[in-house]
């Protein structure tokens, strides 16, 4: 677990100095795992139609929802090394 936790934090601090900004959907994925590793499941209400971009967000975490802290870790790190 250390060894993994480390590498998901190298993995926070890589996804700031890639070399293209990745697209939307990416970095709602992104963000998605980011949040399921650090944080868990998503709670409270999905943001109304006028938040469209905290609405998103939601969604995509949402769809993480159930994974574990540690397979959230993984599939970070991975999907960072694959932008690289």
């Amino acid at each position: 677990m250390a060894d993994l936790q480390a590498q998901f934090e190298q993995a926070v601090k890589d996804s700031k100095r890639l070399d293209e900004k990745p697209d939307n959907m990416t970095l709602l994925k992104i963000y998605a795992l980011y949040k399921q590793a650090s944080v868990g499941d998503v709670d409270g209400k999905r943001p109304g139609f006028t938040d469209m971009v905290g609405r998103a967000k939601w969604d995509a975490w949402n769809e993480a929802k159930g994974q574990t802290s540690e397979a959230a870790m993984q599939a970070y790190v991975d999907l960072i090394e694959s932008l690289k």
